[in-house]
């Protein structure tokens, strides 16, 4: 898949702009960037592509915090995300374009929902409630690229403060991405994607790092929920005209 022209400079644009929110706040890579990925690259390519940076900008973010990860919490989710994550892509290869980017958008959509409605759920908590989170997670991450919310609403459910959620949301970015490129295969992009891709990566946690002590913490999380809202719509809205 090559992109190029202004193609290149959208994707660098949103890989730059996931990466510095993802740096703020341990996750909202995919639910920036999966929107506009998917209308650039295909749900597929896209997808693939949320995955791998989204893995990559964890490990980087994990690198100083790492002593703060709850393995014992995380083991649940992470065995659970690994059980599921080949039925999210054997979909996400099944399906047709238009109904992938409608079921990519709404289920963006539907997770900012929950997240906004600071949703709680008594299922989700304890192991049960790991498992579960692990379980959906798995199965979002390789099919949609949007394994996030699930972690997000069993930490809100578990009352963790914001210095123990962000180490373990990295962790778990880690490892469901590493399942779903295991599963997926990494992005075929054109050599100049490739290096706009690196490159806004590098910018984009370099940003991160240098905004973290100026940027309030509910200010970072209204940013990501507004322009994941917007772009969950756009692509349900662009898979919907497809199919009509």
């Amino acid at each position: 898949m090559a992109v190029v022209g202004g193609a290149e400079l959208v994707l660098g644009g949103v890989v730059v702009l996931a990466a510095s929110v993802q740096w703020l706040t341990g996750m909202g890579f995919a639910l920036i960037a999966v929107p506009v990925l998917v209308l650039v690259l295909g749900p597929v390519q896209g997808v693939v592509l949320a995955n791998c940076a989204a893995g990559v900008i964890s490990i980087v973010g994990l690198a100083a915090s790492w002593r703060r990860v709850r393995i014992g919490a995380m083991v649940p989710l992470v065995i659970a995300a690994a059980c599921t994550v080949p039925a999210g892509s054997w979909a996400a290869t099944r399906l047709s374009e238009p109904v992938l980017l409608a079921g990519i958008g709404s289920l963006v959509t539907l997770a900012v929902a929950l997240i906004l409605g600071g949703a709680r759920a008594p299922a989700l908590t304890g192991t049960g409630g790991a498992v579960t989170a692990g379980a959906v997670g798995g199965f979002m991450n390789a099919a949609a690229g949007v394994g996030g919310p699930p972690y997000s609403l069993y930490a809100l459910n578990a009352g963790w403060p914001i210095h123990a959620f962000v180490p373990n949301a990295q962790f778990y970015g880690i490892a469901v991405n590493a399942f779903s490129v295991a599963a997926n295969g990494v992005p075929r992009l054109s050599g100049p994607a490739w290096a706009v891709t690196l490159a806004a990566l590098a910018t984009g946690a370099l940003t991160g790092r240098a905004l973290a002590p100026r940027v309030r913490e509910r200010d970072a999380r209204r940013l990501i929920t507004a322009l994941a809202l917007v772009g969950g719509i756009s692509v349900l809205a662009k898979g919907l005209s497809d199919m009509a």
